[in-house]
């Protein structure tokens, strides 16, 4: 019975002593600075709390998550019914995108440590045209000079652009000419034929490959003309490029089974060459399936090995023959080794590689 009266004492003195304590509430625990400009800098948030207890409450430190998140706090005690505030301040200065800080508060309170949270998003600061368009054509400026369209199904259109500006004084009219090669791409349109000083256009680029016999990596040019100034060299060169791959999503069982089937050596010997002369050499190509075998296209990295012709489509069970010209005329006496890559209507193997070894003596 004593022990239980003990009890009973030393809970009632517990609970005694605990509505002496001091006792921390806040209005809110969370703020959600929603969307921030980099550019416009720091952002505040104050954090109202009162104390609810029965003696002085004292904050001994307010600590951040890390040294983008800064607080400040009431210092002095705060008394029994009395108010305080903790105010968090962020930087959102190099940190684009996302996030979300936590500010720990420890004190005398009878919770010791309280949290507090502070979340957003960072829109980056817009950098300065002079740091976006850093390449110098003529007299305007550009991010890049190479569009990569990607890969493109053979039959299907894809399009894209590329930015110029213009950061001199004066005005300049632009234009654009082509080296003849266009087939699978079109020039569609040039937003400013006329671009005044910090002014942005674009060149519109369209590729449609319906009609095309292009097939693989695939790059074609086009040249920016300033104030009717045509000069074909490098800096005013555009690159635009595709990968064009054949669909074959479309074929039926009956087209999958009687496909065409692709045999060619992986690794051939062309034999020994004289150097200083350009020497002749047959790949062969074998067919085992039961449709007709087209060779799309085939090539060589190196352009001194040339694809002379191709064969006409070969027929179930029949050869054909790849012609290519080795231009000896360059290299030097050794062994060298060289890749071919052949694309075909194979659906199961449209591309093929053949790796071609030959000696320049």
């Amino acid at each position: 019975m004593k022990k239980i009266f003990s009890t009973i004492m030393m809970s009632l003195f517990a609970v005694a002593m605990m509505g002496q304590q001091a006792v921390i509430t806040f209005e809110k625990t969370e703020h959600d600075f929603g969307k921030i400009n980099e550019a416009d800098g720091r952002v505040s948030v104050v954090f109202n709390f009162k104390n609810e207890g029965m003696a002085p409450l004292v904050l001994s430190n307010v600590r951040a998550s890390c040294g983008c998140t800064t607080p400040t706090w009431t210092k002095e005690p705060v008394e029994p019914g009395q108010t305080g505030t903790i105010t968090v301040t962020y930087n959102p200065n190099g940190r684009p995108g996302r996030f979300q800080k936590t500010v720990t508060i420890t004190s005398n309170a009878s919770e010791p440590t309280k949290k507090v949270y502070i979340k957003g998003e960072v829109i980056p600061k817009q950098a300065k045209p002079v740091n976006q368009y850093k390449l110098e054509v003529g007299e305007l400026n550009m991010k890049s000079r190479v569009l990569d369209l990607g890969t493109i199904k053979h039959g299907e259109k894809a399009s894209g652009e590329l930015e110029y500006t213009n950061l001199k004084k004066e005005a300049h009219k632009v234009e654009l000419a082509t080296n003849g090669q266009t087939d699978a791409f079109l020039i569609h349109q040039i937003t400013l034929n006329e671009v005044k000083p910090n002014e942005v256009g674009k060149f519109f680029f369209a590729a449609d490959t319906k009609d095309s016999k292009l097939y693989g990596p695939v790059e074609v040019y086009a040249y920016v003309v300033v104030d009717g100034k045509k000069d074909l060299s490098e800096p005013y060169r555009l690159t635009i490029k595709a990968n064009i791959e054949e669909d074959f999503s479309n074929l039926s069982v009956e087209q999958k089974q009687s496909a065409p089937i692709i045999e060619v050596p992986a690794e051939i010997n062309a034999g020994k060459f004289a150097a200083g002369k350009v020497h002749k050499f047959v790949l062969p190509i074998h067919n085992s399936g039961v449709r007709a075998l087209e060779i799309r296209r085939a090539y060589c990295p190196d352009e001194r090995v040339i694809v002379k012709s191709t064969p006409k489509p070969i027929k179930s069970g029949k050869k054909g023959a790849l012609a290519l010209d080795i231009n000896a005329k360059e290299l030097k006496a050794g062994a060298y080794s060289r890749e071919i890559i052949l694309i075909s209507n194979d659906f199961v193997n449209p591309i093929k590689k053949v790796k071609l070894n030959f000696t320049i003596e």
